[in-house]
């Protein structure tokens, strides 16, 4: 039996000040490139609001939706994420931007379909965890089905190209089963082979060569390849420890690639200084704890791997956002989630933080 109780406010607390945080910066950070695009300085903003809008009504629902109905969806889920993922590759279908097929949209509205299979992947490897608990220290059994439904995703993900999002993929699906118990000589062949295959992808495409390269030693070219990393560290010593001010910042003006999406935490660390940066840590911190947390307490299997999936995938975005910005790995695109542009990120991840709430509304029957 499940008893109801309000779900957890200090969750809910921390998504809408870094919702609202998050809206601001969009703001700042994109007004200049808006207005010379555009004609529109609120360009972004305006499509940041509706997408915060959707995401929010999302998440009410999900707030209120029990949780353990979404596993009558896993097929359903999973069969719209695959016809996606391949639609997207569709000359005609998928929208190509910057030599990438990443979005499916018509106008002014894009989906992608990346942002659908992260929300995909979790669903269906909590319900196949759950199903194959007693098996999953068996390769044949247990693990070589979500081995095998983990590589083709991440296969259709590659092919866009967008590594970043099939490594992610990748993490989340180690993550989850480790909770679940696979046995460590399992976890450190999976790593092994996971690495070896990231490698291999990074040397047959030369782009992501050069970027490995330059993040080594970014400033033998602060020009090409190394530019990037070099503006956001400029960015980020700009700021000190107040800023310049919200609003002020110079790299914005066309020497920060992306500052709304990929590098705003530079943007936030150089108009809110050293202490605007420690205050999003802080509160990306206090959501992966009580993320976490709802984990551990969860009534079931299924709200346990839900819970782990969901907190995983927020938290491994923030920690790749914000080590890419600062140098401590080679320039991918990640957004920053609840923060950054980016209408299918944060619809998506707020439905997820949804499903997180709704967890945290049940406690085991003592």
């Amino acid at each position: 039996m499940r008893y109801r109780n309000p779900p957890d406010f200090v969750i809910m607390f921390v998504v809408l000040v870094l919702l609202c945080f998050g809206i601001i910066m969009v703001f700042s950070s994109s007004s200049v490139w808006a207005y010379y695009v555009h004609k529109d300085s609120l360009y972004f903003l305006k499509r940041q609001l509706v997408a915060a809008f959707l995401g929010l009504a999302a998440m009410v629902y999900f707030m209120n939706y029990e949780y353990w109905q979404v596993k009558k969806y896993e097929k359903t889920i999973l069969i719209l994420m695959y016809v996606l993922l391949v639609a997207v590759l569709i000359p005609g279908i998928g929208l190509k931007i910057n030599e990438a097929r990443r979005w499916i949209g018509v106008g002014s509205f894009t989906v992608q379909p990346s942002e659908i299979a992260k929300l995909g992947m979790v669903v269906y490897l909590s319900c196949t965890l759950e199903r194959k608990q007693e098996d999953i220290k068996s390769f044949f059994k247990g693990l070589l089905p979500v081995l095998l439904v983990t590589a083709v995703t991440c296969g259709l993900i590659v092919i866009e190209p967008h590594l970043s999002a099939a490594v992610l993929i990748g993490m989340l699906s180690m993550v989850m089963l480790f909770v679940a118990g696979a046995s460590i000589s399992q976890m450190l062949s999976l790593g092994g082979a996971g690495l070896f295959l990231v490698v291999v992808l990074i040397i047959v495409e030369p782009y992501r060569m050069v970027r490995l390269l330059s993040f080594m030693n970014p400033w033998e070219d602060i020009r090409g390849s190394g530019y990037n990393i070099v503006q956001s560290l400029y960015a980020l010593g700009a700021g000190g420890l107040l800023g310049v001010g919200l609003g002020q910042s110079r790299q914005k003006f066309f020497y920060l690639p992306e500052p709304q999406t990929d590098f705003i935490f530079a943007i936030i660390g150089e108009e809110l200084g050293f202490l605007g940066a420690v205050f999003v840590i802080f509160m990306f911190t206090v959501f992966i704890w009580r993320g976490y947390r709802a984990a551990l307490h969860a009534p079931d299997l299924f709200g346990k791997f839900m819970a782990t999936g969901i907190t995983s995938l927020i938290a491994f975005q923030f920690l790749i956002h914000v080590a890419v910005v600062t140098a401590s790995m080679p320039v991918t695109g990640m957004p920053l989630p609840f923060i950054s542009y980016g209408g299918s990120s944060l619809t998506i991840t707020l439905a997820e933080v949804g499903i997180l709430l709704n967890i945290t509304r049940y406690l085991e029957a003592k």
